[in-house]
C-alpha cells in the first residue's frame, strides 16, 4: 500500500484513509468504494453534525463496505475503499472544487465545513483524498501489464427517497465517456432479470461531478462500471450476501459479453 502522508489533520488514533481488502487478489477486476466509510478525524470532532446524521446517506454509502468485501472474496478481487466520511471530503469529486467539501448536504448543515480556509481544504485533500486516489492508480498500473487488462468497478449506494422523490430502482448503472462497453453489457444483462427495475444513469447521471472513474478509466480506455445499489436493500447481512452472489454472476456475464 502507498504510505499515508500523516498531516496534522490525522492523529495517532485515526485510521488510514485507505482500506485494501484482498490485496493479493488474482482477478483483473478492481473494486472501489469512494464513500464506503464514515469516520471523521478526531481533530475535527463531529463537524457539528448529529450522531443520527453521521450514519445517514449524507455521510457515506450504506452497505458498500460489506458488499465490497463479499464481492472481493467471491471474485478473488481487490477492493480499495475510503474510510473517511464524504462530509470530510468527497473522494468522488474533484478535490479542488467547492463541492468536494459541502457546507450543507441534503438540507443538513455541516458547521465544521463552513468558511474553510484554503489551507484546511488542502490538508484534507493531501491527507485523505489523494492517498486513496493514488492507491487506485497504483493498483491499476500494476494490472495494465497483465492479461486480461483491468476492469474498474465503482460501488455506491443510494437512498430510496431523496426529498419528496421516491426512487423505484433497485440498481442503477452510471456511464458517460470512455469505454462504455461494459456498462452497456451490464444494462443488457440486468434487464434479463424480471424482478429488477434497472436505472440507466438513474438515480444519478454520471456527469462532470464524478471523479474516480473519469480519472482512472477514461485516459487509458479501461473498461469500467459504476453501480448504484438502493441502500434499503443492503441493510441486512443476508441481503448483502444475496446481492454479492447475484452481482458476481451478472458481472462475469457482462464482462464476457463486453
Amino acid at each position: 500500500m502507498i504510505p499515508d502522508p500523516r498531516a496534522s489533520l490525522l492523529g495517532a488514533t485515526d485510521p488510514s484513509p485507505v482500506c485494501v481488502t484482498n490485496e493479493r487478489g488474482t482477478s483483473n477486476i478492481l473494486l472501489i468504494g469512494d464513500h464506503a466509510g464514515n469516520a471523521i478525524p478526531a481533530s475535527l470532532g463531529d463537524l457539528g453534525v448529529s450522531a443520527d446524521d453521521r450514519v445517514r446517506h449524507i455521510a457515506w454509502d450504506l452497505g458498500v463496505q460489506s458488499l465490497g468485501e463479499q464481492l472481493a472474496t467471491r471474485l478473488d478481487a481487490t477492493f480499495i475503499s475510503q474510510r473517511f466520511s464524504r462530509l470530510v471530503i468527497d473522494c468522488n469529486r474533484d478535490p479542488h472544487a467547492q463541492r468536494a467539501i459541502l457546507e450543507v448536504s441534503d438540507g443538513t448543515a455541516v458547521p465544521g465545513n463552513a468558511n474553510l480556509a484554503q489551507a484546511a481544504r488542502d490538508e484534507r485533500r493531501t491527507a485523505i483524498h489523494e492517498p486513496y486516489q493514488q492507491q487506485i492508480g497504483s493498483e491499476l498500473a500494476t494490472r495494465h501489464h497483465r492479461d486480461p487488462p483491468p476492469v474498474l468497478v465503482a460501488l455506491h449506494s443510494f437512498t430510496p427517497v431523496l426529498g419528496v422523490e421516491r426512487r423505484p430502482w433497485q440498481i442503477g448503472i452510471l456511464h458517460d465517456a470512455g469505454d462504455t462497453r461494459l456498462s452497456r453489457a451490464m444494462l443488457r444483462r440486468l434487464r434479463q432479470e424480471s424482478s429488477l427495475k434497472v436505472g440507466d444513469n438513474e438515480p444519478y447521471r454520471m456527469d462532470g461531478t464524478d471523479y474516480s472513474i473519469p480519472r482512472h478509466a477514461y485516459p487509458n480506455g479501461t473498461l469500467y462500471l459504476e453501480v448504484e445499489f438502493r441502500h434499503d436493500l443492503l441493510s441486512e447481512p443476508s441481503e448483502r450476501s444475496s446481492w454479492a452472489s447475484r452481482f458476481a454472476v451478472w458481472l462475469a456475464d457482462a464482462i464476457a459479453a463486453a
